[in-house]
């Protein structure tokens, strides 16, 4: 690979060879089963002697290390860079690649080529925005308050988890120029319903 391959998105077979793929999937794949792994160990060091009912229905590590009678820190200090690191850093790493399209996009001397450039990448901002803005609202309640309802928490995981999936087909058929066209028509009959 010559040096400058991953400025070239046509050379992406060059760079993405089954071999860099399968040390990636491998890489992921040991890394998930060792945390959990290792989760799952030191949650067998807790003590349950209070309610044993989980308030949560999702498979949710802190509502169950909360319920313990020792300490907790471990299980803490885990949960909070395991949640660093799923949250934070992929949401750190879109953001520096916008930082960097849009660098690109507004180096272009065309209009066209800036709007055509910049729509290819509103789909994905919109799930993006979609899925973090709620986790990102509930942590920094937590965070500002130091005290975060149990209901909310649950709340911001179920947007979250469930909404990005359900929006994902309505955003990306908005591509599909009849698609769009019949949305725009609808919306523009209700407008005049209302009116």
């Amino acid at each position: 690979m010559r040096e400058h391959d991953w400025e070239y998105p046509l050379r992406q077979n060059s760079i993405n060879t089954m071999r860099s793929m399968s040390y990636i999937v491998s890489l992921t794949w040991c890394f998930s089963l060792g945390i959990m792994a290792y989760g799952a160990g030191i949650m067998t060091q807790l003590s349950f002697c209070n309610s044993l009912t989980v308030f949560s229905y999702f498979c949710d590590h802190s509502a169950v290390y909360r319920l313990a009678c020792n300490d907790y820190t471990r299980q803490w200090t885990l949960g909070t860079s395991v949640t660093f690191l799923i949250f934070v850093v992929p949401f750190t790493l879109i953001c520096l690649s916008y930082v960097s399209i849009l660098v690109t996009v507004f180096r272009m001397k065309s209009l066209d080529s800036r709007v055509k450039a910049l729509a290819t990448c509103t789909e994905h901002i919109i799930l993006v925005a979609v899925f973090y803005i709620p986790v990102i609202t509930i942590f920094n309640m937590a965070l500002l308050l130091h005290f975060l309802d149990e209901d909310l928490s649950l709340l911001s995981l179920s947007l979250a988890s469930c909404t990005p999936p359900c929006i994902n087909p309505m955003v990306y058929s908005l591509k599909t120029k009849e698609i769009r066209n019949r949305a725009l028509a609808l919306v523009r009959k209700t407008k005049i319903g209302t009116n």
